[in-house]
């Protein structure tokens, strides 16, 4: 027997839930009653930023269960390093392509990213003593300092540049797991870059072959 408890989430979610319930659910109904009886099966893996402005399910009009997503601070991929540290994008990644074998990886950034502006602000004050946050953009560190030292660009082009090279950063520490390594040698898995621009909706690509990212047609 179950009974229904008072509400204790934030108004705003809870009328939220109710319209999700009245609406999308009961039109995906039978899809999510298939996912809970057959699991999941998504095809593509999203890396994204966990900023609320930038919703891989929302950016590419997702039903439930086709793209699984992960998201961290500015989109990072760390490099391979079974340490015996926690790393939760290395449990996802890991998950991802070793039990669901989604065949694409997609990294996409987005601009005016928080994550990347601290990494660019060298005189940022920690948000608290642990500066997670300043830790966690060190990964970062060489290119932000590539990028913060050229006089040729505008504070806003300092943002982007790093916003993007931050994405051809982190294909290539995919490329460090072995794992990964191995299926796209295998031609088993394609790894991919987008950016999306908040103000203007527009999504870029980043081109395989000369490494620049193209406006996508929408």
């Amino acid at each position: 027997m179950t009974t229904s408890a008072k509400p204790t989430l934030p108004l705003r979610l809870t009328e939220g839930y109710a319209a999700f319930k009245k609406g999308d659910y009961l039109r995906e109904r039978e899809r999510y009653e298939e996912l809970a009886s057959e699991g999941q099966t998504p095809e593509c893996l999203v890396v994204a930023c966990c900023d609320s402005r930038a919703a891989p399910e929302t950016i590419f009009n997702t039903r439930p269960g086709e793209i699984f997503v992960v998201r961290n601070v500015a989109n990072i991929v760390p490099p391979y390093e079974p340490d015996g540290q926690y790393h939760a994008t290395s449990a996802a990644l890991e998950f991802a392509v070793q039990a669901l074998k989604v065949t694409t990886i997609l990294v996409m950034g987005h601009g005016r990213c928080g994550g990347i502006a601290a990494a660019l602000d060298q005189d940022m004050t920690p948000l608290s003593s642990g500066d997670f946050i300043g830790r966690w953009m060190d990964l970062l560190k060489e290119p932000a300092e590539i990028v913060a030292e050229d006089p040729s660009m505008t504070k806003e082009e300092r943002q982007t540049a790093l916003e993007r090279m931050a994405i051809r950063n982190s294909i290539e520490n995919l490329r460090t797991f072995p794992y990964i390594k191995a299926r796209e040698d295998a031609g088993e898995i394609s790894l991919n870059g987008a950016w999306f621009d908040i103000s203007s909706g527009e999504l870029w690509a980043l081109e395989p072959e000369s490494g620049e990212f193209a406006l996508v047609d929408s």
